[in-house]
């Protein structure tokens, strides 16, 4: 079998095996204490999905602990501010997807009664949830039959079935969306979709699998090819551009000034040092913009952070402000920062750690 030979999702005589076969891996060696799991209510397995969206699971584990101990229902999450909730997410990366949680949840709560919603259309049209998440959804927390189609799970049918193409593509995932629907059992949907992430996560990895303790092994033509590193075909590589920034560290006394990003774009919503071009008067800005005179500027040495589509080089510079105008920083987005004081807001990992440093040398 090839990639142009592959079972098609109409004639594949081997799903009901295929899916006993998963069922059955899951039952022994499967996750089933992971913390969403118990209990898995709507709600914990939304918040998990989203979480888990791009990230791992073991650093997704921590995140959701917190978030549940300050989260624990949707009504407490509807009725938090946005930056409690992105504070609670600073580090997990991605912050669009609390973004998304925190407007669905509302939605949930005005439109819905705060009922979470149990039919797969209601769920598509909130924010955040696509196909595979509200499947996912559904399908671990009710037990509907539902398909799923993350990262996990595109490589294990890319691989049983040989389907060349970068998964992204539109005819590559409509052929695994016809293969994920033609092998989702009738019955123990949850225990299947369950199972099909668990093997994509543990066995079916992206560089070395462990194809000797695959149960789908004896099918998988991408094994029988003795092509597995093929399958799925990686992103067409490309060169990211790089992107330059200047972040100004102006202190008064024991804080940092931080405004407020955006809603969308990088970092939307987040909090962060003021920014300008390398070659802007930054001296002129803290003047007009804020109403700061700021005393010799010392810059820091430069950090590089990436994001999927591009570099961010951040050049820090750090100066102590020496006298400001009243009232210039009384609209909102201004903060005079303390890690110490009741504030808590959402920082992006770069930005927290640039105040750490800088906590670090006041000490």
């Amino acid at each position: 079998m090839d990639g142009n030979t592959a079972t098609s999702p109409t004639s594949a005589p081997e799903v009901d095996g295929f899916a006993r076969t998963v069922i059955a891996w899951h039952a022994r060696h499967g996750r089933h204490d992971l913390p969403w799991q118990n209990p898995a209510t709507p709600y914990r397995v939304w918040v998990s999905e989203i979480m888990l969206q791009q990230t791992q699971v073991a650093t997704v584990i921590p995140y959701f602990q917190r978030f549940m101990a300050r989260f624990p229902t949707l009504a407490a999450l509807a009725g938090a501010e946005i930056d409690e909730v992105l504070h609670l997410w600073t580090g997990l990366g991605y912050y669009a997807r609390a973004r998304h949680l925190h407007q669905a949840a509302r939605r949930i709560d005005i439109d819905h009664g705060g009922r979470f919603p149990s039919a797969i259309d209601r769920l598509l049209e909130l924010p955040g949830i696509g196909r595979s998440t509200a499947g996912a959804i559904l399908s671990l927390a009710l037990g509907q039959r539902h398909p799923i189609l993350d990262g996990n799970v595109k490589r294990v049918l890319a691989r049983y079935h040989a389907i060349p193409g970068w998964p992204a593509r539109a005819e590559v995932q409509r052929r695994l969306w016809a293969l994920a629907e033609h092998h989702t059992p009738r019955q123990r949907n949850a225990a299947y979709n369950q199972g099909l992430m668990d093997l994509g996560a543990s066995l079916c990895i992206r560089v070395r699998p462990r194809c000797g303790r695959c149960p789908l092994a004896a099918g998988c033509a991408a094994r029988r090819l003795d092509r597995q590193s093929q399958f799925p075909e990686p992103r067409p590589a490309r060169v990211k551009p790089v992107r330059r920034t200047r972040m100004l560290l102006l202190q008064r006394a024991d804080r940092v000034l931080l405004v407020r990003r955006p809603p969308a774009g990088v970092w939307g919503g987040l909090w962060c040092p003021p920014e300008c071009d390398l070659e802007a008067d930054y001296v002129a800005l803290c003047r007009r913009q804020f109403g700061l005179r700021i005393g010799p500027a010392r810059a820091w040495p430069m950090r590089r952070h990436t994001f999927s589509h591009f570099h961010l080089e951040i050049h820090p510079l750090y100066a102590s402000v020496q006298s400001e105008d009243p009232g210039v920083m009384d609209r909102p987005g201004h903060l005079w920062y303390n890690e110490h004081s009741s504030n808590r807001c959402g920082l992006a990992a770069p930005v927290r750690q640039l105040l750490q440093d800088l906590q670090e040398m006041r000490a």
